[in-house]
């Protein structure tokens, strides 16, 4: 298995598992807040966006980040929107067929971004709903940071 196909395979599991039986504004506020627990036991300086349907739900900026960081929130959001996968598996969908996003997609790339950090959020017998995203670390730790996030949140409340 190639290392694009072993990625895909492993972000699409992922995507299966952590799926969420309900979620609403508490359920943002609860998970944007463990994320950013996470992200200060580390050090890491993200900031982090919760949307649902359009909406902003959650954002914290930590010390350390910018307005850039917004932005990118922003594009990567966009991208699980459209496509209802995360940003890191587009990208990597992408590159395991020669292309890059931002070639191949047809979108602006001002306004979308095929890198990691931004998740759907999927609820069980609806659907993709919204997106949870950080942005600040490489994209591999963004992604990562938001998947342990949502395994501990649900093990957390179920």
């Amino acid at each position: 298995m190639s290392e694009h196909a072993e990625l895909i395979s492993r972000i699409e599991e992922q995507e299966r598992r952590l799926r969420l039986p309900h979620f609403d504004n508490d359920d943002a506020w609860r998970l944007g807040c463990l994320i950013a627990d996470l992200a200060q036991e580390r050090g890491a300086a993200v900031t982090i966006g919760i949307h649902r349907a359009g909406q902003r739900l959650f954002h914290r900026a930590l010390p350390g980040t910018s307005p850039d960081n917004d932005a990118w929130l922003e594009r990567k959001c966009r991208v699980v929107e459209r496509y209802g996968a995360s940003s890191y598996l587009v990208g990597a969908r992408f590159r395991a067929k020669g292309a890059g996003f931002e070639e191949s997609s047809r979108l602006d790339p001002d306004r979308y971004a095929a890198h990691g950090g931004a998740f759907p959020l999927h609820v069980t017998g609806t659907g993709v709903i919204g997106a949870v995203a950080v942005s600040g670390l490489p994209q591999a730790e963004d992604h990562a940071l938001v998947v342990e996030a949502l395994e501990r949140y649900l093990t957390a409340t179920a």
